[in-house]
């Protein structure tokens, strides 16, 4: 039984052998000179501006969670379209219930103010 675990720890003993070598060579190959330009963050090559724990309106996280939930719809939907003709009415029917719940939860976000930019 044991034999069939064999190539799965001799895989997790390469790979941490891979990682302790790989942090081992940046330390001794690359020489630290620490200025204050290196020491700065980093921001797309831009000087960094304010403060870094700056304020986010909750409506900025409403659209974010938004656009998440309705990614995710197109992920499942793809498939389904893609499988259309093979699932016939039934899967016709459980996608249409699956559309219909997402059509609820975007009308109770829109008459929340949700979807407000302002």
């Amino acid at each position: 039984m044991t034999e069939s675990y064999l190539p799965v720890l001799i895989l997790f003993g390469v790979s941490l052998i891979n990682a302790a070598g790989m942090l081992a060579a940046t330390h001794i190959l690359n020489p630290r000179r620490s200025t204050p330009e290196k020491d700065m963050p980093y921001e797309s090559g831009m000087v960094p501006l304010g403060d870094t724990r700056a304020r986010f309106s909750v409506k900025f996280y409403m659209v974010a969670i938004s656009f998440i939930i309705f990614d995710l719809e197109a992920i499942f939907l793809i498939p389904w379209a893609v499988e259309m003709r093979a699932l016939g009415w039934e899967g016709f029917i459980a996608v249409s219930i699956f559309v219909a719940v997402l059509v609820v939860g975007l009308v109770y976000e829109w008459r929340k103010g949700g979807l407000d930019w302002e």
